[in-house]
This record gives C-alpha cells, structure tokens and sequence, in this order.
C-alpha cells in the first residue's frame, strides 16, 4: 500500500495487503461502479478522490499499472454530474425575460408597470392575463388597476377568491364589490385569519351588531387596516370620556364608522374644545355627537370655524351661536356664505327683511338658511290670502321663521277653526303667530274647549304656550294674570321642538314637504 500511495500519507490504510472489503469504504461519500475492468470513482470525505481500475476481489494486482489521482482543493468535473441544470445566472435572464413579456402584455392593455419594479409577479403571460380578467369580472377597469397597480401582486386562488369569499359570508353584497375594492384594494393583500377576522371580533366587540358589520364596511372599507389598539382604540376611549353614552357607541359607529379613522389629537379633540369656546358645554358636545356623528367629518378650518365667522359677520350674535349649532349642526358643514347671501337678498326683495333683521331670523330657526325659495314664495301668499298684509307677514316670520316651512294643509285646518270656532281677529296671529306651530287637535282644540267652558277670556300666548302641567295650574287661578298674558312671547326652534316633545302629536312638527332641510 506504501508503493501506492508513494510518500501521500493515507491514515486510513494498513501498512498490510488492503483487501477490497465494502464495509472498509465507508467513510466515502459516493462510490460509481462503472462495470468490470473499469473505472471506479471514490470521492472521499477529506477532499480527494481516486481513480483505479476495476481489480480483483481478493487482492489488488500490485503488478498491474494502476492510476492514482488525488485531487485537492479543486471543484468536482460538472460533466460527470448525472443531472444538468441551468446556473443562476442563466435562470435570472430567463427571469428577466419573462418579465419583460409580462410587461409588454400590460402595456398592450393599457396598465403602466412602472409601480411593480420589485413585486413578484407571474412568470407567464397567461396567469397575468387571469388575474387581469379576474379584476375586471369584479368591475374593476383599467384605470382602477392603474390606479393601485399593485393589486396585480395578488393570486386569485390564494388572496382574491378566499377574501372575496369571507366579505361574501359576512353579508357585504357583490353588488357592493367593485366600489369597496375601489375604496380599499389593499384588502386583496390581507390575510382572513390574521388581519380581517381580527378587525370584525373587534366591531363587534364595540356593540356593534352584526347585521350591522356588512353595512359598516361597505360604508367604511378602510376600517379593515386598521390596528386594533391604535386609532379605533383610542377615539372611542375619548368619546366615552367626553361624556358620550358607552351604550350609543355601537349606534354611533353604525352610523358613522369614519370616526374610527379619526386621530383623537389633530380631528376630534380640537372640534370639541371649539364647540366648547362657542358655549356648548362638553355634555351638551357629547350629546350632539350622539344623535349627528357625522358632524364630526366636517372640515375644520374651511368649515366649522369659517361657518362661525360667516353667522357672525351676518348678523347673529355671538351668544346666540351655542343654540343655533345644537338646533341645526349641519349648519356647521355646509357652504354657507353663498347660501346666507342668497337668502339676504331673497327676504329682503320679497318681505322687506333688511340683513341685519335677517340674522335675528337665523337666531330663531337656522334651519332657514337651507329653505327653498319656491315654498317660501307659496307660505307668504297662503298668508297674505288670509288677509294679512306684507307689514303683518314681516311681523309674523319675524316673530316665528317655522311659519315659513310648516305643512299648508295643517296651516289651513289649524286657520279655518281660528276664525270659524275661535273667533279671534287677524292681529293675534299677528302677535303669536306661533299658534301654526301648535298640534289642532291635541292642544289647540282640547284648550279652548277648557277656557270656553270656564268662560275665559285670554291671549294665544297664555292659552298655548305653556306645557300641559303648567296649563292646568292656570285654570286652577282665582284670577288671569294681566302681566303673564300681555308678556310677549318669544319663540325659538329648540324651545318649540322641546316643547312638541312632550306632546303627542307628529303635527306639531310637520314642515312643508318643499323644504330643504
């Protein structure tokens, strides 16, 4: 063995005859026989090989001339290799081939792939070509997809079809499809398990039912990239504290759910500290919150704070403010100088009603603001048909705005029983012309049966303004206050309203059919 290893030191050998023994060759990673009296291959574990022709069982042919290679330090020959495959490099040209193609194919259709740089996308044209098909059987045009292109990243059967179909059993309708992924196609990203169930448990969680939740999302999309203790956690957190009912969260957010997007430090918490500084106090702001969520969407700056700068330069008081955001808060969103000037001019033209006298108006019923012009024209000619004159109409829409937008057909029944069983003159309305306002036959009837009875003689004003309660205890004097029936009236929307509440009665409330708000 020392004559064939000639001076290479093989510490595996016995200085003795080596007999072939298989069991000897184990430290050998691989052994090739090729046939007899051929080659044989060993590539051993240390990191040479040798090479040897084929000998015989039993003992080796000293004589014979045999070839022994070693190899050191060097790469395996790649053409005794029994699989060939392609190196990487040739793989990333075949890469950057196919996905040159994939681009063209998007091109020709009209999608820019400038945003994909880095996404991992099909390797072929026609898995492109599927999914592009895909998006568009669920609407979706090319210029949405231009519009995320990202959305192309997303495999039907692994993201597209299992997400579609979770939105499916949660009830969002596939009528609803095309706009919600418009709103949010990032959700064709997400994961069931991990990132939309979560997001649903949570909704629920906020009482929110969950006949509700389809709706909810069809409204808000985006509430499903949401983290549960971020944003969503720390509005409602803050809404509770401000006063807002723990009960009505569920309701609020039905109605609204944009307000879990809404960062509590640059959107919530300045509206509320503003309507504070107006005169609302904070129980009142987390009232308001509770039955018109939505005011919490509107612009700040361009439309809360503007809005307020507008009724203070027509004319309102600042001190007034406070009642005339709590009776109409949309007044608070909407484009509202175009509409005052508008209105200024309409009610000066066609009453007399100088700017200055209008913003008294918009103390008393804001809600003008938004009245259509075409029904106003209609209560002022019902108006001066019952005889009053257009000083007389001036006076009353003075006095009470709501006789403006109340229901004319009530406004007729409620008239006719003035003159017919009341007996009274045209300047009574003329100085309470808030008797419109007032139910026929749930207050105004049943009182004046009750002062006919007793053979009282009082003002409209004593007879009708006033709660049941307090009505009653006035039939029980000895004697009519003169002072209580000659103070004269005054009359707000949200007294009135407050008022009607305790009535039952819808009439009482019932605006003309042509108005805007």
């Amino acid at each position: 063995m020392k004559a064939l290893c000639r001076g290479i030191t093989c510490p595996h050998f016995e200085s003795s005859s080596l007999s072939f023994n298989f069991p000897y060759f184990k430290p050998w990673n691989k052994i090739l026989f090729l046939g007899g009296q051929k080659k044989i291959g060993v590539r051993a574990r240390n990191g040479f090989s040798i090479d040897a022709k084929m000998w015989s069982s039993a003992t080796l042919d000293a004589s014979s001339q045999q070839q022994i290679s070693i190899q050191t330090d060097r790469k395996p020959n790649r053409s005794s290799s029994l699989y060939s495959r392609p190196s990487l490099l040739e793989m990333q040209k075949e890469k950057q081939t196919n996905r040159a193609m994939v681009y063209e194919f998007l091109k020709g259709i009209g999608i820019v792939p400038d945003e994909l740089e880095g996404l991992e996308l099909p390797v072929s044209i026609d898995v492109m070509r599927d999914r592009v098909d895909f998006l568009h059987k669920l609407g979706l045009t090319i210029q949405d997809i231009n519009n995320y292109p990202l959305v192309l990243g997303c495999s039907v059967k692994k993201n597209m079809i299992p997400v579609l179909d979770y939105l499916g059993k949660l009830g969002v309708r596939k009528s609803n499809f095309t706009e919600f992924l418009r709103r949010y196609p990032q959700v064709l990203h997400s994961s069931v398990v991990i990132d939309l169930a979560p997001v649903v448990k949570y909704l629920q969680g906020l009482d929110i039912k969950p006949n509700d939740i389809p709706g909810v999302l069809e409204r808000y999309p985006e509430v499903l990239g949401f983290k549960l203790e971020g944003t969503m956690s720390t509005s409602v957190a803050y809404l509770v504290g401000i006063g807002v009912a723990r009960r009505e969260i569920g309701g609020i957010l039905t109605r609204y759910p944009e307000i879990l997007g809404m960062r509590v430090a640059r959107v919530i918490k300045p509206f509320v500290e503003y309507l504070e500084a107006i005169g609302i106090p904070r129980q009142g702001v987390a009232r308001l919150i509770e039955k018109r969520p939505h005011i919490l969407g509107f612009s700040f700056d361009d439309g809360v704070k503007r809005n307020v700068d507008v009724l203070l330069e027509s004319g309102v008081r600042k001190e007034a403010l406070s009642s005339i955001v709590m009776q109409y808060p949309e007044i608070l969103g909407l484009e509202l100088e175009p509409r005052i000037v508008s209105q200024q001019h309409f009610f000066n033209f066609n009453l007399d009603i100088s700017p200055e006298e209008f913003g008294k108006v918009v103390e008393k019923m804001p809600q003008v603001v938004s009245l259509s012009q075409t029904p106003v024209i209609k209560h002022v000619e019902f108006l001066k048909n019952c005889g009053f004159s257009t000083e007389n109409v001036k006076r009353m829409v003075l006095a009470c705005p709501l006789v403006l937008a109340l229901n004319l057909d009530i406004m007729r029944l409620s008239f006719d029983y003035f003159q017919t069983e009341m007996g009274r003159g045209l300047e009574e309305l003329v100085e309470y012309p808030a008797f419109f306002t007032y139910s026929l036959e749930s207050t105004i009837k049943p009182r004046h049966r009750r002062i006919a009875e007793k053979g009282l003689k009082c003002s409209l004003a004593w007879l009708l303004n006033c709660s049941d309660q307090k009505f009653e205890e006035r039939l029980d004097y000895d004697y009519i206050d003169i002072e209580e029936m000659k103070t004269e009236p005054s009359f707000s929307m949200a007294s009135r309203l407050a008022q009607s509440a305790d009535e039952s009665t819808s009439e009482d409330a019932d605006y003309s059919e042509d108005e805007d708000f």
